[in-house]
Formats: structure tokens, C-alpha cells, sequence
């Protein structure tokens, strides 16, 4: 587990610091995203679309407000148009960085762990715990990207890691872009209170998770 923990501090570090960087040069802040969307609203809502999911892509490699986002998403496009650009959007990331990973990721894995043992108990670890990061990964930001990052190097079979990422994004997504649907510059308290929720659902998961694994030791 050591080295699980391990892998996902330093891939952390690397997506912090690109987040660092790009917040003190003023750079996919939640204004700048909100300014973006609504000057592609008064140009057509398929700019809107094609922003969202652009944007969601993007986060594999600059950090976005993805929750955000997804509401914004539902503000401007409705519902399901929203969730739906915002899935994309998310999909796309999250295959992007299985594929790159699986393709290319093993070089990084023997640079952080020099060990042939210490890269099978990686493996081993995340092939333990890893559905469950998946499908709890909304709880923090960067961990959707980290975890996408491992199942690829770690040759999680797709459609298994499809599987687990489509329980953990699916219902997130839809929540939170109707709540954007229904919400308002002057009535903005189901975007607020459905954020929280999501939060609050996610870290009691990762809360019992925790318990339980504390618990089977």
C-alpha cells in the first residue's frame, strides 16, 4: 500500500503544480470559465457544448473546476444537454490519460520505483483498492486523473475500468448539471446545496472506506 501512496502523492504533486502555475498566471479560473461560456452563449449554444467538453479534456492536464463547470454546463445548455456535454468532456479526460498511461507510463512507474517488488505491490494495491478510488474520485480534485493515470499503467482491463468510472461519474454528472438547470443568478441554492451534498456523499464513502480497511487490519 506504501507505494500506492507513494505513486499517487508524487502524480498529485505534479497536477498541483500545474494547478499552482496556472491559478497565479490567471489561467481556467471559475471567472474566466464563466466569461468564456457566456461569451459562446451569444454566439450559439453548440460553441457552449463544445467549450464544456473541451475544457472537461483539458483538466487531464490543467486542473478545471470541474464541478463547476458541470453546473455551468446545466445553467446555459439544460438538461440533459449539459450532462451530456459535460460527460463527454469528462470521458474523454479520463480515457485520455488511461490510454497515454498505458501506453507510455511505465517509464514514469520504474523512475518513482526502481524495485521490480516494489512495482508489483503497486500493482497489487491498486488492483485491491483501485475500483473503489474510481468510483470515489469526484470526492478530491485531481484524484479522477490520478486514478485514470494508474488503472492505465497498471492495465486495469478497459471496459472494467470504464465500468467503475461510469458508477462513480454518471450519477455525478447528471446530478450536478440538472442542478444547474434549475438553478439562477438569483436563485442560485441547488447548484450551492447539490455541490455540498455530492461532497458530503463522496467523503462519508471515502470515511467508511477508510474504516473498513483500518478495521480488516
Amino acid at each position: 500500500m506504501k507505494h500506492l501512496i507513494r505513486v499517487m502523492l508524487i502524480l498529485g504533486s505534479i497536477f498541483a503544480a500545474v494547478f499552482v502555475a496556472g491559478h497565479l498566471l490567471g489561467i481556467l479560473t471559475t471567472d474566466n470559465v464563466r466569461s468564456w461560456l457566456e461569451q459562446a452563449q451569444s454566439i450559439d449554444p453548440l460553441w457552449v457544448a463544445g467549450l464544456v467538453v473541451a475544457l472537461l479534456f483539458i483538466d487531464l492536464f490543467i486542473t478545471v473546476p470541474t464541478l463547476t463547470l458541470t453546473i455551468l454546463a446545466g445553467f446555459f445548455l439544460g438538461f440533459p444537454a449539459g450532462a451530456s456535454a459535460a460527460f463527454v468532456g469528462v470521458t474523454s479526460a479520463a480515457f485520455g490519460g488511461y490510454c497515454i498511461s498505458r501506453r507510455w507510463g511505465d517509464p514514469a512507474i520504474r523512475l518513482i520505483l526502481k524495485e521490480e517488488v516494489a512495482r508489483e505491490e503497486f500493482a497489487a494495491a491498486f488492483r485491491s483498492n483501485g475500483p473503489v478510488m474510481i468510483m470515489l474520485s469526484r470526492a478530491l480534485p485531481m484524484l479522477p486523473e490520478i486514478t485514470a493515470c494508474m488503472a492505465g499503467v497498471t492495465r486495469m482491463p478497459p471496459l472494467r475500468y470504464a465500468a467503475f468510472f461510469l458508477i462513480g461519474n454518471l450519477p455525478y454528472i447528471l446530478v450536478a448539471a440538472y442542478a444547474g438547470s434549475v438553478s439562477s443568478l438569483e436563485a442560485p441554492q441547488p447548484a450551492i446545496y447539490t455541490a455540498l451534498v455530492l461532497y458530503g456523499i463522496l467523503w462519508t464513502g471515502w470515511y467508511f472506506l477508510r474504516r473498513r480497511r483500518v478495521a480488516a487490519r
